[in-house]
């Protein structure tokens, strides 16, 4: 066993062994359909701390010739699976972790030249009566012991950990990326001895203008995690039964750490965050106090028309509309707002709903993270509002029209430098900062929820256990908050809501442009009389 050729299977064992261990075993099933196939190129990129290197740990340590595994998958879930024996420590694996090349090379541009030196020594020493070395370098030495048949199996399964890290660390130096990048495409493209690739790291495969770079692969990422959505993270039947060991309560897990969701069954949950929290018994935000909130900042401070009402709307709970596709997959191409937030989905600061094409922040965990990096003066007033939000939700709950309409007058003046007011959905992003601390009691709110005759623009409904009304607010601009009133009841839309249980507050908000002020009527929508007369 080696460093990088047939790497064994301490690291994996040192995860079994931990104190809590997930079974993310039948990951497995996936990569051995792929063994010697079209198909065999996998780029599997998270956020940081979302289990990357163990996943990549475990797959080493199943396939890596000359050390024996198989009493660590003793009681997971992949034994079961056919393939299982047939695979085990039978192939020759190439394991590089790119964070470990990048902190010991002496020059960005000399990484590619690393790589190959170290790995080309261990190739050496196991194979080097199979090739002649030349200027080809390591492509050429693994082409030539693949065709002279001196491997138990023929061909080299390929783990690369953290494939993207020059590209996080060096986000400038584009000439070590480009010799980086064409060291991968000569090592994997067209290339017969790969029987199996994985890489893993947090951006998806670069997109570097024409240069076609290694798009052999196929990519699972937080946009499109196709068929491994399921390993993001830790699954929400994952998390319930880590809630039942640790005694948890499972409602405060899913709001803390959950909000990533995948063609429409997966509910994945932060792994770190759900770990420590089992582990302290305590709620906090873990996952963000790996990397400083100035990281964070950085991105929503950019000066991109939209960007920073994208995010105060989200702030309140809001989604917003994306166009992910002309994202160039690195830390330094941006051109417009979507090419930011599209960057914070990779980076697992929002969550991205595909069907919808819409981005939004998942968890009280990351919205912590969010307040952090807003308590800035280039963010004036957002705390201020969320300060006042708790007030205005009260003055909702008690159908004081007067408090209500107040308390939004003062949450516009001081988001007014974010938010240009000048239409309805500019009046929305205000009232969802404005009901800001609903997220305590009522779940996410649901914008544009289709009932009745039309759409219904804001709903809170509430948390299970929380004795408060649903709220079902209407927007108006230069009409009257009676008008909104008028319009819930002539469009039923409280008909998506008849099975609801408990009380519904309708509120109706106007905006007049002329005066600069809102204006507010609330009425009680009650179960027992049901009634919109």
């Amino acid at each position: 066993m080696g460093l990088y050729l047939n790497p064994g299977n301490d690291a994996f064992q040192i995860a079994v062994n931990d104190d809590i261990y997930v079974d993310k075993s039948e990951l497995l099933f996936y990569t051995n359909q792929k063994i010697n196939k079209n198909k065999r190129y996998l780029c599997v990129s998270r956020p940081r701390r979302f289990g990357k290197s163990m996943a990549a740990s475990m797959l080493a340590a199943y396939y890596s010739r000359g050390c024996s595994s198989g009493c660590l998958f003793q009681g997971l879930k992949i034994p079961k699976d056919g393939a299982f024996q047939k695979h085990l420590n039978q192939h020759d694996v190439i394991y590089l972790n790119i964070q470990q090349f990048l902190s010991a090379s002496i020059e960005l541009g000399l990484l590619a030249e690393c790589i190959e030196s170290e790995v080309m020594r261990e190739v050496k020493e196991e194979y080097g009566n199979c090739f002649t070395e030349n200027s080809l370098g390591l492509p050429n030495a693994l082409a030539q012991i693949y065709q002279s048949n001196a491997q138990p199996v023929r061909g080299f399964i390929f783990i690369i950990d953290e494939w993207d890290c020059l590209f996080r660390e060096a986000k400038e130096d584009k000439d070590a990326q480009k010799k980086y990048l064409d060291f991968l495409k000569l090592l994997f493209k067209d290339q017969a001895y790969v029987s199996l690739a994985y890489m893993t790291g947090i951006l998806p495969i670069k997109k570097y203008g024409t240069h076609s770079a290694i798009n052999i692969f196929d990519e699972y990422s937080m946009m499109n995690p196709g068929e491994l959505a399921e390993f993001v993270g830790f699954t929400e039947g994952e998390v319930k039964s880590l809630c039942r060991q640790y005694k948890l309560e499972f409602s405060q897990v899913q709001s803390w750490y959950d909000g990533y969701r995948f063609a429409g069954q997966w509910n994945i949950y932060n792994p770190k965050s759900v770990v420590d929290a089992a582990q302290t018994g305590e709620f906090d935000s873990y996952w963000t106090q790996t990397e400083t909130y100035e990281a964070l900042k950085t991105y929503i401070e950019m000066d991109y028309d939209g960007l920073k009402t994208a995010i105060v709307s989200m702030l309140g709970g809001g989604r917003c509309s994306i166009n992910p596709r002309k994202f160039q997959n690195d830390m330094t191409t941006f051109k417009t707002k979507d090419d930011v937030l599209t960057l914070l989905v990779h980076l697992g600061y929002l969550a991205y709903d595909k069907g919808r094409q819409e981005v939004y922040i998942p968890n009280q965990e990351i919205a912590s993270e969010f307040l952090d990096a807003v308590e800035e003066p280039a963010w004036d007033g957002v705390i201020q509002a969320i300060a006042e939000s708790k007030a205005l939700l009260d003055a909702t709950i008690a159908m004081d029209s007067e408090s209500v309409a107040a308390g939004m007058d003062i949450i516009h003046t001081q988001t007014a430098s974010l938010l240009k007011y000048n239409d309805e959905n500019s009046l929305a992003c205000s009232v969802l900062i404005a009901y800001y601390s609903a997220k305590n009691q009522y779940m996410p709110p649901i914008r544009e929820l289709p009932s009745g005759k039309g759409f219904a623009d804001i709903v809170y409904l509430p948390r299970r256990k929380e004795n408060v009304p649903a709220l079902l607010v209407e927007l108006k601009w230069n009409q009257s908050a009676q008008a909104a009133i008028q319009q819930i009841k002539e469009k039923e839309y409280v008909g998506t809501l008849n099975s609801y249980t408990r009380d519904i507050l309708l509120v109706g908000i106007n905006y007049d442009k002329k005066k600069k002020s809102h204006q507010c009527f609330i009425e009680k929508y009650g179960v027992g009389s049901h009634s919109l007369a």
